[in-house]
């Protein structure tokens, strides 16, 4: 009987296939990682500037609209 070996080249490099994707897969979730830590710690200046900016916002209390100042 003759065996077919169409699928003992695959099976050969499953390990090698494997460890690659789990290389792929843990590069993307580090990059993910390290710049949402990234931001976090230093947020983008346009944005902070308009926090910053406006001192007025407006808030619900009550099913009323409420003008809140804060200063520093």
């Amino acid at each position: 009987m003759k065996r077919r070996s169409t699928f003992s080249a695959i099976g050969g490099y499953q390990p090698f296939l494997f460890c690659i994707g789990m290389y792929v897969v843990a590069l993307v979730f580090s990059i993910f990682i390290c710049s949402a830590i990234f931001y976090a710690v230093n947020p983008k200046r346009s944005i902070a500037g308009e926090t910053k900016a406006s001192s007025q916002t407006t808030a619900m209390a009550g099913g009323q609209q409420v003008l809140l100042t804060v200063t520093k």
